[in-house]
């Protein structure tokens, strides 16, 4: 059986943006941190289903409005760099609100003193779940960037003839079967350590990083350019 070498093409491409670093990723990091294994599952979901509503657009043509449009790619751009900012800054506030609680249990006193719950404890796995697939799902359908970059990269692998959005739609498959694997790999990862991350004092510094990296990206996607 031989296999397509625009495929092949393809998936090595899509591999390497898939284990470059970026907001997808931190996402996850950021969903298995405060909220568990499976908040970083759901996450991962949410942003690589996202992926097959991109090349369904590309595929109709929709995402050249965004190519075309100064103002429609502005507004998208803007919408997905104030999301991204808004989750750095909830980490920002879980991580300070988790330390004043630390700090109130502390002066308790050593024999009164209790455990501060995490977001984890505190949010039913369901809810939780359902939510990181909300953020995953947003964060990737609010990203112009993936929408312009599926309309100008999958043309290049769809031969004359073929059915555009089925081809199209295999692509996605692709990339989303490569972002799985990935993220997943990255999510069991973490919950190998979780009993370092679950620490109050570590998971504090990582929920901060976290969001600072988040607002780092979403003010970063406000001032580029195309």
């Amino acid at each position: 059986m031989t296999i397509d070498p625009l495929i092949l093409a393809f998936t090595g491409v899509a591999l390497l943006l898939t284990l470059t670093p970026g907001a997808d990723t931190l996402l996850v990091v950021r969903s298995v941190i405060s909220r568990g294994q499976r908040a970083g599952f759901m996450a991962m979901f949410g942003i690589s289903t996202g992926l097959f509503f991109h090349a369904t657009l590309s595929a109709l043509g929709l995402s050249v409005i965004l190519v075309r449009s100064a103002e429609a790619f502005e507004i998208v751009k803007l919408a997905g760099a104030c999301y991204l900012v808004y989750l750095g800054g909830r980490s920002i506030w879980g991580a300070l609100r988790h330390k004043a609680g630390d700090g109130l249990a502390g002066g308790r006193g050593q024999g009164n003193a209790r455990p501060v719950e995490t977001p984890s404890s505190n949010v039913q796995p369901a809810v939780a779940g359902r939510k990181s697939y909300f953020e995953g799902l947003t964060t990737n359908l609010l990203n112009p960037k993936v929408a312009i970059f599926y309309l100008a990269f999958l043309p290049q692998f769809i031969r004359p003839g073929e059915p555009v959005l089925g081809k199209s739609l295999l692509l996605a498959g692709i990339h989303f079967i490569l972002g799985i694997i990935w993220l997943s790999l990255v999510t069991l990862f973490l919950d190998k350590m979780r009993r370092w991350i679950t620490h109050p004092r570590t998971q504090r510094i990582l929920e901060s990083v976290t969001g600072v990296i988040l607002i780092g990206f979403g003010l970063r996607l406000a001032v580029e350019r195309r």
